[in-house]
């Protein structure tokens, strides 16, 4: 191993165990600026706008400061005990704002639904107890969560058929420290969210990702032990995301910056994945057939779909036996449909120093031909398919690759100055027009599993419309009480905690939506 790789694999393994590497190697630092919605970098790439974005002009600032808390506490309230054999869900209906709910050792059978803001729902762990939900294979959800500055802690979530800890359009959570096995599509969840914390947490058999953060903004996702999963961790059609000094390892893939086609939000930009140990990503997909996640070939360290503006740093990448690093278009990933609206194409991917062997040692067909268009062979570290504009690459001669040859040099060496996309402050809590009920339920709720035109866990909704055309009552009844009506997609789960007319207002815009 070089001396470059040692050093690299040196600062990786420090900051894993929780040294701080910052400081420890000076080297030319990026450009760092920020703007209301996080901070930029890089050699003077142009930020991409969106639908959420500002419009104002990134000005020069100072080092963004890593916060362990982005949820406004400024309300201080009650503490309530739930003990075992006691609901939790009863706790949160006596709770007001600014309360903390302390759940003691037990086993607890329930779904909890959080809909206020400043709620904390903290498991006390006696002598190495905690506070277990358990689904018993028959409940969907653990944590539904649409509150702003909500922090769940210290839980052990296991036998849900459908998510241990989803986020439903709630601002400035943190989720942390969380033991979470075998809870069906996903494990934590947050999706369409601001400003949020997922550290700390051990996220295991989960049939699609085991953190997933889905239509998202300013999002730090570090220090979690992810595996035995299809997804290690999913940052999907989100913006302004570091995932770093994460432990991602027995996947079918292990690290995703993705641009899903036909969802609400069409970007993905702005995502660092920096400093994490990606090794041995081999496990059998067993994710639902003809889903997005279904088409990882088995060996996928870090899997770059669509997303632009994506940094790969400092990781170790091993044992990966498809490729350590895969870069695609649309045109050329499975299981993707084309969406007018976004950009197919993975741009000013940015691939810097990392550690890098023994990937690509039983690698499919298709990364062997890329290989052999170049006249290489060998194993796998990086492979490029399908367009892809103003991308860099620094010391490529480190790595055996594809697709990746003319490729630019990478105007700078390190993120180091950038600590969080974090916000100063938390963001403002989602205040919800009764106009806007319908489509902040169907992006909150709904587009977690369908997309327009796509196949996700549930039929897309193009389908949905054909069915129920007119008749959005039907589709608010079915919301209620759902039943099994196709063979190729799982059961939805009931969504009856939504009251009546929140159904219906969802079902109206589904009808209505054209992307």
């Amino acid at each position: 191993m070089s001396s470059g790789k040692i050093v690299a694999a040196l600062l990786v393994v420090a900051a894993f165990v929780g040294g701080s590497y910052y400081g420890s190697v000076q080297v030319a630092a990026p450009v760092i600026t920020n703007s209301s919605e996080g901070a930029s970098y890089g050699g003077g790439y142009e930020q991409s706008s969106d639908s959420d974005a500002s419009g104002q002009e990134a000005k020069p600032s100072k080092q963004v400061r890593y916060k362990s808390q982005v949820a406004d506490r400024s309300i201080a309230g009650q503490t309530h005990v739930v003990n075992d054999g006691e609901s939790i869900m009863a706790a949160v209906q006596n709770a007001q704002p600014g309360d903390t709910i302390q759940v003691m050792p037990g086993r607890y059978h329930e779904t909890v639904y959080i809909d206020k803001d400043n709620i904390s729902i903290i498991g006390v762990i006696e002598q190495g107890k905690r506070a277990v939900l358990d689904g018993k294979k028959q409940l969907n959800d653990a944590i539904l969560y649409s509150g702003n500055n909500f922090i769940v802690e210290n839980l052990e979530i296991t036998n849900y058929k459908g998510n241990a800890i989803m986020g439903q359009a709630g601002n400035n959570f943190e989720i942390r420290n969380n033991l979470i096995v075998d809870t069906g599509v996903y494990g934590i969840f947050p999706q369409l969210g601001k400003n949020g914390v997922v550290e700390y947490n051990i996220v295991s058999g989960i049939e699609d990702a085991a953190i997933y953060v889905g239509m998202s903004d300013n999002i730090h996702v570090a220090h979690n032990d992810v595996f035995d999963s299809v997804a290690g961790i999913e940052i999907e059609n989100s913006r302004h995301a570091i995932v770093e000094n994460n432990n991602v390892h027995n996947n079918t893939g292990g690290i995703l910056a993705f641009i899903t086609p036909g969802l609400p939000i069409k970007t993905t930009f702005d995502v660092i994945i920096r400093n994490n140990f990606i090794v041995g990503n081999n496990h059998k997909n067993f994710g639902a057939p003809g889903s997005t996640v279904s088409g990882i070939p088995a060996g996928t360290g870090i899997l770059i779909m669509a997303a632009d503006d994506v940094v790969v740093e400092d990781n170790i990448i091993a044992n990966n036996k498809t490729a350590g690093i895969l870069i695609t278009d649309h045109d050329n990933a499975p299981n993707t449909t084309i969406d007018p609206e976004s950009d197919p194409k993975p741009d000013r991917v940015m691939i810097l120093d990392n550690v890098m062997y023994n990937n690509g040692y039983d690698s499919i067909d298709e990364v062997k031909a890329l290989l052999l268009t170049e006249f290489k062979q060998g194993n796998a570290d990086i492979i490029r398919v399908g367009a892809s504009e103003d991308s860099c690459i620094i010391n490529r001669h480190r790595y055996t690759s594809a697709g990746v040859n003319k490729w630019q040099e990478c105007a700078f060496t390190n993120t180091d100055e950038l600590l969080s996309y974090l916000l100063d402050e938390p963001v403002a809590p989602r205040v919800i027009d009764p106009a806007e009920r319908g489509s902040v339920v169907y992006n909150g709720i709904c587009a977690g599993c369908h997309t327009y035109t796509g196949r996700m866990i549930g039929p897309p909704v193009q389908i949905i419309q054909a069915l129920y055309m007119d008749n959005p009552q039907g589709i608010a009844d079915y919301i209620a009480n759902p039943s099994k009506k196709r063979e190729d997609y799982p059961e939805m789960p009931p969504q009856n905690y939504l009251d009546e007319k929140t159904r219906l207002a969802a079902a109206k815009h589904m009808l209505s939506v054209t992307r």
